[in-house]
């Protein structure tokens, strides 16, 4: 005798899914993830073409203008490419996860018996490995052109998973607006409108005091600024200060606003 779902019960069985469910569920759309770019390798040029060029295109092109001499120059600019790859990384959460709502393939999702929190989480997750190869892949080259991190290999794996939960908790605002808005490349553009400013108009590039009076107060609290020193800070000297105190707070605030109401905006639209 064949048995009949009723209608909804899908949503149901959804809405019963425990924590581990939903956790493992989470883990194989991760998973999706990954493949995904197995599949289209191109997916990765931004997180590995891009720290090379950046790299190379600031440390010669700023090198000797700001510090003398390119060797100077690089324990102030290779913390600075790494905040800058790792964050504007991000934005392509949000773009991916619009374009998915978009080609239908969240709502085959829903007729899965799947927790529905499971597809948002699993695109974050995945997107972790994208920050952590363009991170190796921007010590990896500033270790090639001479830089020498005197902190040591312990406090450069610190500063790699300090820029790391930052960009993860970064990403929440850019799968908001991958939520709300009405295609990929508006989220793309309003990102950048938002990543941009703060990203250039910060200390990763360039000291502060040889700014203008009236650019300085907006750089000191920026909190890209506050991140690059502390990346600096570790990788440079082997030191904690408040400025990694600043960024981790920065995080958690960001992620206690942005997660819910993400979270509620793609249980609406899903």
């Amino acid at each position: 005798m064949n048995t009949l779902i009723k209608p909804g019960a899908t949503r149901q069985l959804k809405n019963r899914t425990s924590f581990r469910q939903s956790v493992r569920n989470s883990l194989t759309m991760a998973y999706r993830g990954l493949l995904k770019i197995k599949r289209t390798p191109e997916q990765l040029f931004d997180v590995t073409l891009q720290p090379i060029i950046f790299t190379l295109m600031f440390t010669y092109i700023f090198g000797g203008a700001i510090s003398g001499d390119v060797q100077n120059y690089l324990p102030v600019i290779i913390p600075g490419i790494l905040v800058q790859t790792v964050i504007g990384t991000s934005i392509v959460t949000g773009v991916q996860l619009r374009e998915d709502m978009e080609k239908g393939v969240f709502d085959r999702f829903k007729s899965l018996p799947i927790s529905r929190i499971a597809p948002l989480a699993g695109a974050l997750l995945a997107d972790t490995v994208r920050y952590t190869i363009a991170t190796v892949l921007t010590f990896v080259m500033g270790y090639i052109m001479g830089f020498r991190p005197e902190g040591g290999l312990g406090y450069v794996a610190l500063a790699a998973l300090l820029v790391i939960g930052c960009s993860w908790a970064v990403s929440w605002i850019f799968a908001f607006f991958g939520v709300i808005a009405r295609t990929a490349s508006s989220v793309q553009g309003i990102s950048m409108l938002v990543l941009f400013p703060l990203t250039f108009l910060s200390n990763a590039f360039v000291p502060v005091n040889t700014m203008p009076d009236w650019l300085q107060w907006f750089v000191n609290v920026n909190p890209i600024s506050h991140l690059v020193s502390a990346v600096r800070n570790l990788v440079n000297a082997g030191t904690m200060g408040s400025d990694i105190v600043y960024s981790l707070v920065g995080a958690a605030a960001i992620v206690a606003i942005f997660a819910p109401i993400t979270v509620r905006a793609y249980m609406r639209r899903t």
